[in-house]
């Protein structure tokens, strides 16, 4: 029997309507990237380029509700980034997180060239992204796709730096502890916890009201547009800097065999033909397109971005914590307030571990001046000119200038959050 065109029509009008209604039931659905327990639904080798891909699930708009505050400190290796963490593990309403990008890093690396493609940080930066959304939206469970081997009934001894988080090693998710094992060093906290057990571990960090996460291993704030326009996530960037010359120094003295040209060079006063150069202009680069973007105020940062240098903060560190609490929308508490008061007094011997944090910080904040030569300092200078001036750091013009303290080789610069 034939329709009539009047029957054709509705037939395609309802048609529309039906895909209509479906493509709106996709796009609404959470970003929550994997169902909870079972993480497996999102795998490595899909594309990792969409940033925005869904995994099969029910909607949940719950975190969206909670308007938790959602923390991303932003940073680059010996920046100091440790211990501006160590300002958010203080505080008793944040879970912390240290560095849980190390394990996509590791995971994706052996898989892709060593070239420094951008397909490459394409992938690494989609994966990454996937990660940070699910472990704010307190699904650790997704961590395992990268821990390696494979968390068996959800407990792992594998993360990176758990005994960084003091979170990890607290009530719930570490029960043998006592009073007197509440600032436990991190191998001590290790030690007396055991495994991780994920369960507890995102019981735990939905029993906080804010989640904050370090990061060495994103480049720019730009990386991270698709997660601060994400609506369900509310959050907040803070961009730590450092002035160049100190990174170097950090780094030449830290990580010795990676840095050995360079230290031939400080030692000698020879230039190798093949020092690796990138090893400190990528770091100059990222600051310049990261903080540029930052400053340029775009609409889609608005609220959501703060520049702090390591310099400020370490010269006055309560005075710039509280306005970096302020910034957030977060209440300071006395955790925090004790914790600075406690770990930025120390003398020279006081920082046991490369990566501690009680140290004089005024006085850290300067030693690159009696660490490097003179000749690598002008070679850095003229290498990040740009970032030196778009950040407030000084030239010296002599080695004597370099040396001498009573110089301040740090503008004074007030970089207002974009509000």
């Amino acid at each position: 029997m034939q329709c009539s065109w009047k029957a054709v029509l509705l037939l395609a009008l309802a048609s529309i309507a039906i895909q209509y209604t479906a493509i709106r039931t996709f796009t609404a659905k959470s970003f929550h990237s994997c169902p909870i327990p079972s993480p497996v639904n999102c795998s490595l080798s899909q594309d990792t380029d969409a940033a925005d891909r869904l995994c099969d699930e029910s909607p949940t708009f719950a975190y969206n509700l909670s308007r938790k505050t959602h923390v991303l400190i932003l940073a680059t290796t010996r920046s100091g980034s440790s211990f501006v963490g160590q300002l958010f593990n203080q505080h008793f309403d944040v879970f912390y997180l240290f560095e849980p990008l190390y394990h996509v890093q590791y995971t994706l690396i052996p898989k892709l060239t060593q070239s420094k493609s951008t397909t490459d940080r394409r992938v690494m930066l989609g994966a990454s992204r996937d990660l940070l959304r699910s472990l704010y939206d307190c699904d650790l469970y997704f961590l395992e796709n990268y821990i390696k081997p494979q968390p068996v009934n959800h407990t792992t001894d594998r993360l990176f730096r758990r005994g960084a988080s003091k979170a990890l090693c607290s009530p719930p998710v570490c029960e043998s502890l006592g009073a007197v094992d509440l600032h436990l060093e991190e191998g001590d906290c290790v030690k007396k916890c055991g495994t991780l057990n994920l369960t507890l571990a995102t019981e735990s960090c939905r029993e906080h009201g804010h989640v904050a996460i370090k990061t060495v291993r994103v480049p720019e704030v730009s990386d991270l547009r698709a997660l601060v326009e994400d609506p369900r996530l509310n959050l907040k960037v803070i961009q730590l800097v450092r002035d160049p010359r100190g990174i170097l120094a950090s780094r030449s003295e830290t990580f010795r065999d990676t840095y050995r040209l360079w230290r031939i060079w400080d030692g000698t006063g020879r230039k190798p033909y093949n020092l690796d150069v990138t090893q400190l202009t990528t770091v100059c680069e990222d600051f310049w397109n990261s903080v540029s973007t930052g400053l340029n105020r775009p609409p889609w940062l608005k609220g959501k971005y703060m520049l702090v240098r390591y310099e400020d903060l370490a010269r006055n560190p309560m005075k710039k914590t509280e306005e970096i609490y302020d910034f957030l929308g977060i209440p300071m508490d006395s955790n925090v307030e004790r914790w600075i008061q406690n770990n930025t007094r120390g003398d020279r011997s006081s920082s046991k571990h490369k990566y501690g944090t009680v140290r004089n910080s005024a006085a850290t904040a300067e030693k690159w001046r009696f660490r490097l030569s003179y000749e690598i300092v002008a070679f850095t200078q003229h290498a990040c000119q740009q970032v030196l001036a778009q950040l407030g750091y000084k030239t010296a013009g002599s080695e004597e200038e370099l040396k001498n303290l009573s110089i301040s080789l740090v503008e004074e610069r007030d970089f207002l959050p974009f509000s």
